[in-house]
């Protein structure tokens, strides 16, 4: 086995984890996701060469997942449906929208992508405030205060929910 293959290797088994749950927090969508990191891998093996230093993987890999997931956007039309051939079947929500993680989830997706996107990056991705603000083309200063405002809008938005279901996500 030839040292790029073994340098590939490592790469998807330090970072594919981090690499789907961020996926899946861009998408939504399980399969999606799981495409948007093969993708991403895929790209990652005909540019290995161009990864200069091993520590700034975690950042090029991701920069290249936000690519993907944004080209899904610029070569295909949205898909529509016509509303009179939907059939409109149970309307109770499915296991992913029920539960504790759920109310954090939902709050997390009501912010604004400004605010929403640097917290998932510190928080799902590990990213320090100097890495996202590299990967999202600002100042750690914007970062600091996108990352903390984030967290005032989750703790008003979860201020209507029990105190109990607040206090299981470490809010006031």
């Amino acid at each position: 086995m030839s040292q790029r293959q073994h340098q590939y290797e490592a790469l998807v088994r330090a970072h594919s984890g981090e690499l789907y749950r961020y996926a899946f927090w861009l998408c939504g969508q399980e399969a999606l996701a799981q495409d948007l990191v093969q993708e991403t891998f895929l790209r990652a093996w005909r540019g290995l060469d161009s990864l200069r230093e091993n520590v700034a993987a975690k950042a090029w890999l991701t920069t290249i997942l936000r690519r993907e997931h944004a080209r899904l956007y610029e070569r295909k039309p949205m898909p529509t449906t016509d509303i009179a051939e939907l059939e409109l079947g149970d309307a109770a929500p499915g296991p992913e929208h029920l539960g504790e993680d759920a109310v954090l989830r939902a709050a997390i997706a009501k912010l604004e992508p400004k605010y929403r996107e640097p917290l998932v990056l510190q928080v799902l991705g590990g990213f320090s405030c100097a890495e996202i603000a590299r990967e999202l083309r600002i100042s750690e200063a914007a970062v600091m205060t996108q990352v903390f405002r984030a967290r005032q809008k989750l703790r008003a938005l979860l201020d209507g929910e029990t105190t109990k279901e607040a206090a299981l996500h470490g809010l006031p």
